[in-house]
């Protein structure tokens, strides 16, 4: 049994997705029909379906993909935290088509200029309203914003925070100060937890190896621990480096000093517990 616990679908036709570049090759539509063969022949069998872009569409869209397809076990979405009617719009999300699926709420804090746009108190308010609902926060940001998660997290106790990709470590650079003793100070808070996803996306794009990664999974490995680490794949955002497989297989062998146990909740237990799927 595996989970993917970070993948995305877009389809350019219903929305454009500005973030990406023109002439990128993530510029086309990536669905569920794509993803299912991949998944199913790397032997994964349930996922977590995150958003990609800041629209209150997106969301209700992505419950009704996860109620329609076994595959998906749970939604990351996104609503604006600092809304006033914020617990509201949240309960309203759980009792739309598939809205059991809302697992977790996430936001692109890696573009907000504040550097601690988490502290604001509006967003904290709404961080609050998250943890209220059952929910859990998906943490997307880049390694100058890990002190505010730290704080943030400290802060609020009784939510789950999980760092998406680990916070975008430098990897192409080899450097791995300030962001490693910033990632271990997250850590170190019993309600944090992370992805190993999204590392082939900071590597060298044309010559990354698994020994490039090694450094910052193992950071990751001995800071959180595999009961609080779970395997993402990061589909299709990975495409344009490594394929799903081996995307996959790169994650296997940085965790092949675990033992089966530690194995198993990389790879599911964590993320299965985590989002309650």
């Amino acid at each position: 049994m595996t989970v993917d616990a970070h993948h995305h679908v877009w389809d350019l036709s219903v929305r454009d997705q500005d973030w990406i570049p023109e002439l990128s090759p993530l510029r086309r539509n990536f669905t569920l029909a794509d993803l299912a063969p991949e998944a199913h022949a790397a032997g994964v069998d349930r996922t977590v379906l995150v958003q990609t872009i800041t629209v209150p569409q997106e969301t209700p869209e992505f419950l009704e993909l996860a109620a329609s397809h076994d595959l998906v076990a749970g939604v990351v979405g996104w609503t604006d935290l600092t809304r006033p009617d914020i617990a509201d719009e949240l309960a309203r999300l759980r009792e739309l088509p598939g809205g059991h699926c809302l697992k977790g709420i996430r936001h692109q804090v890696q573009g907000e200029p504040d550097p601690e746009w988490l502290l604001r108190p509006d967003v904290r308010r709404g961080l609050a309203a998250v943890a209220d609902a059952g929910l859990v926060y998906d943490l997307l940001v880049l390694p100058h914003q890990l002190p505010a998660c730290t704080k943030v997290a400290a802060a609020l106790p009784q939510l789950a925070f999980v760092l998406d990709h680990l916070g975008k470590p430098p990897i192409a650079s080899g450097a791995l100060k300030p962001w490693a003793p910033d990632l271990q100070a997250l850590a170190a808070l019993p309600n944090t937890y992370a992805k190993l996803s999204g590392l082939v996306s900071e590597a060298d794009p044309t010559a990354w190896t698994v020994d490039d990664l090694r450094p910052y999974a193992e950071t990751a490995l001995e800071a959180f621990g595999p009961d609080r680490l779970m395997f993402g794949s990061d589909w299709p955002v990975c495409t344009p480096v490594a394929t799903y497989g081996e995307v996959l297989s790169a994650t296997r062998e940085l965790t092949g000093g675990l033992d089966a146990a530690e194995r198993a909740d990389v790879f599911h237990g964590t993320a299965t517990r985590v989002y309650r799927l």
